[in-house]
């Protein structure tokens, strides 16, 4: 394919110059194209094309425009060789066009790669917290903040905040006591790092024995376990990128282990800080600071009202702990029982208790319905409670709002319901943030996240961990409340009678 949009790149050129240098250019290119591999050589590589191009191709035709006539030397004898213009074809409008049209298009692509280059926001090894700030930069961590609830029971399974390069712990997202509590948070995109040194053999050869060995010891499969394991002690062994920074360290080991695995909730995490050398056991005592944020903010209930067209708005920025909120966010759900259709604002929900969203979603349906919890502590299917008595929300329409920085709990929520087809889902894709895994200290920088029970998906073998959850109808988030009241008022509309 690089080679026929070489060759018609060559054909803006005058027919003299491709008989002289066409073949040999395009050998050149042959030979480049061969020799330089991956992405950014690629790269390169086409950019220096459309340079030459752009400088070479005026030049190439102001060359070769006919002449006025023949010019001889007045001093030789006839019979003796004379110059002439050969090419006498005036240069195409349609080549010129060509030409800048080719020129445009490559300066766009150019700009764009490098808006995009470096670690996608959307991809597996990208943390929902710099995806977080990097959408939402003046969202507040404070326990006053909505998004101070944490994304887990006390009483479930430690989680595991998804982390990379910095491996940055989200305090608003994790539960009490279920994490290293002093993982640096990431330095604003601002902040221009110096260059970090990379890891020394030694604590390479360190981190990649104590994965290993946890991954042996603890992760639910045994066998994959084996696989994983074996497959990064032969990587280390190639010694081809054991000159990584730490950062690059801990998503190579990732990305190693997830391909040995094709398991994308396990996670090598590194700290710039050093980590405690114990984990602190996970506690039922609900903070006091988190039970008095809940009880100041309304259980983060933003916004409850009636939309025009009878459509029930509920924004709720957590699923906090229902030992707190329950009553609160039972009664908002009560009061839209007489709304025709009910649409769910998540697009700044971190997050929450997984018994909360459970609870929400039972009103939604008339008969208990397969739910999937991946931070479940058993194999056993889960369902929802349905129905509830007093609910009158199951036979309405519901509509869910997302944006990136829907994470967690709130992911858990729209995964479900998308996946029952019990919800349109409109606006951005979510944050891709499972928390699921219990974390293993290796060393004082670095750990990792294993899986240790196989929670079972009644869905798909994937679920949102590191993609997020694509909506239905994907707009910008900004955009998504004024799409779901269009889309709600269009499916009202043929049954609606007046009131």
């Amino acid at each position: 394919m690089s080679e026929k949009i070489y060759t018609l790149l060559l054909r803006l050129y005058p027919a003299r110059f491709r008989a002289c240098y066409g073949e040999e250019s395009l050998q050149l290119f042959r030979d480049r194209l061969r020799d330089e591999a991956g992405f950014y050589a690629r790269l390169r590589l086409w950019l220096d094309l459309l340079t030459d191009t752009v400088i070479a191709l005026p030049r190439s035709h102001r060359m070769g425009q006919p002449a006025t006539g023949v010019a001889t030397s007045p001093g030789l004898a006839d019979g003796l060789p004379s110059f002439e213009v050969l090419d006498r074809a005036p240069l195409r409008p349609a080549a010129i066009v060509a030409a800048w049209l080719l020129s445009l298009a490559g300066a766009g692509a150019f700009f764009i790669l490098l808006s995009y280059a470096g670690i996608r926001p959307g991809s597996p090894l990208a943390t929902s917290q710099e995806r977080t700030q990097s959408q939402s930069p003046s969202r507040s961590s404070s326990a006053t903040s909505p998004s101070a609830a944490p994304s887990a029971s006390p009483t479930s399974a430690p989680a595991l905040t998804r982390a990379a390069s910095t491996a940055s712990a989200s305090v608003a997202n994790t539960p009490p006591n279920t994490l290293p509590q002093n993982l640096p948070a990431a330095p604003p995109a601002s902040v221009q790092s110096p260059p970090t040194p990379p890891v020394d053999p030694a604590e390479w050869h360190r981190v990649v024995l104590g994965a290993a060995q946890n991954l042996r010891d603890h992760y639910f499969d045994r066998s994959l376990a084996q696989q994983a394991a074996a497959a990064l002690l032969a990587q280390e062994k190639l010694g081809a990128d054991n000159a990584a920074p730490p950062g690059d360290l801990a998503m190579l080991l990732t990305g190693q282990i997830r391909k040995a695995t094709d398991d994308r909730h396990l996670v090598v995490v590194y700290s710039a800080t050093p980590l405690p050398s114990v984990a602190a056991a996970p506690s039922s005592t609900i903070p006091a600071a988190y039970r008095q944020a809940m009880l100041r903010q309304n259980c983060t209930i933003e916004k409850l009202a009636t939309l025009p067209h009878h459509i029930g708005y509920l924004k709720i920025n957590s699923f906090p702990d229902p030992s707190i909120c329950r009553q609160q966010i039972d009664t908002a759900l009560i009061s839209l029982n007489s709304a025709d259709a009910i649409v769910f604002d998540l697009r700044n929900n971190s997050g929450g208790y997984p018994d909360m969203v459970a609870n929400v979603a039972a009103r939604l349906f008339d008969r208990p319905v397969p739910w999937y919890n991946p931070r479940a502590t058993t194999s056993d299917p889960s369902w929802t409670a349905s129905p509830v008595p007093g609910s009158g929300l199951a036979s309405k329409p519901v509509y869910i709002l997302t944006s990136s920085i829907t994470l967690s709990g709130a992911e858990q929520f729209t995964y479900n319901l998308k996946m029952l087809k019990r919800a349109t889902v409109i606006g951005e894709a979510t944050g891709g943030s499972a928390h699921i895994g219990i974390f293993h200290r290796i060393d004082a920088h670095y750990g990792i996240g294993i899986p240790e029970t196989r929670v079972i998906n009644p869905y798909s073998d994937y679920d949102w961990e590191g993609v997020g959850v694509e909506p239905d109808v994907k707009v910008k988030s900004a955009d998504a409340l004024a799409t779901a009241e269009n889309l709600a008022e269009q499916r009202l509309q043929p049954n609606r009678t007046p009131r």
